[in-house]
C-alpha cells in the first residue's frame, strides 16, 4: 500500500485570535458597519477610532461631505461610535484614508 500525506481540513474560527484579547473587536482596526432600520433606511457606524482624535470634528466633516445627518454615541466598552444616515461605508473609508486619519490596511468594512 502507498501512504499518502493527506491533510484533513479542520474548522477555522476567524475569531479565535480575537477572543484571546478578551473581545471580538480589536483596537488596531477601524470597523465600518451598516445597520438596517425600517424598510430601506440604514445607519453606517464607525468604531475603533483612536481616543486622541476628535470624533465631533470628524463627524462634522463627514456630515458636510456626504450631505447626511449623524451623531456620536458613547459606549462603555467600545468608546465613541460615529453614526451616519444611509449606506456610507465606501465613502467613509475613502474619506478616512484621504484625510490621513487611518491607513487603508487598518479599515475593515462589514
Amino acid at each position: 500500500m502507498v501512504e499518502l500525506d493527506i491533510q484533513i481540513p479542520t474548522t477555522y474560527d476567524p475569531f479565535a485570535e480575537a477572543e484571546e484579547f478578551g473581545r471580538t473587536g480589536t483596537k488596531d482596526y477601524v470597523h465600518i458597519r451598516i445597520q438596517q432600520r425600517n424598510g430601506r433606511k440604514s445607519l453606517t457606524t464607525v468604531e475603533g477610532l483612536k481616543q486622541e482624535l476628535s470624533s465631533d470634528k470628524i463627524l462634522k466633516s463627514l456630515k458636510k461631505e456626504f450631505c447626511c445627518n449623524g451623531n456620536v454615541v458613547h459606549d462603555k466598552e467600545l468608546g465613541k461610535i460615529i453614526q451616519l444616515q444611509g449606506d456610507q461605508r465606501k465613502k467613509v473609508a475613502h474619506f478616512l484614508v484621504n484625510a490621513g486619519i487611518v491607513k487603508k490596511e487598518q479599515i475593515k468594512i462589514h
